[in-house]
């Protein structure tokens, strides 16, 4: 599953609403170096307060092609506020840009925006999806 995740950074995060609906939100995630999915944000979005009340969130990693492969992770989120969410964010923004020219001016950079991070354990993976017709239908178009 990290394998498949690893590079892909284009992901939904599923939360859930206080009425009970999901709350859909598109956006850019990596791995840390435990396997947590880690998604920079804001803590005033409805992603960061619905993950602060109900942990129990989804998220669907795709790639980077529409009808290309794509895999759905159940875990449980805990949300990370500066200032101790300074040290995470670096390790997010390595997760999917590599190494920034001024780490100093990065961590400024967060504070003044006062970003948080939400952190996904998983609990729970699909197999990784790759589209296409399903078995009995692809054998249907095969035999005829």
């Amino acid at each position: 599953m990290l394998a498949f995740v690893r590079p892909r950074h284009r992901m939904l995060l599923a939360t859930t609403r206080t009425d009970g609906r999901p709350q859909i939100s598109p956006v850019t995630g990596g791995v840390d170096a435990e396997g947590r999915l880690v998604i920079s944000t804001y803590p005033g979005r409805a992603k960061t307060r619905n993950a602060a009340r109900d942990s129990r969130t989804s998220v669907v990693v795709l790639s980077d092609e529409w009808n290309a492969a794509w895999i759905q992770i159940d875990g449980d989120a805990e949300v990370l506020t500066m200032p101790g969410a300074a040290d995470a964010l670096v390790e997010y923004f390595r997760s999917i840009s590599g190494e920034h020219p001024d780490w100093a001016e990065y961590r400024k950079a967060m504070a003044i925006q006062n970003k948080s991070l939400i952190r996904i354990t998983p609990t729970h993976w699909s197999p990784v999806a790759t589209g296409g017709f399903p078995a009995d239908v692809a054998a249907r178009l095969d035999a005829s």
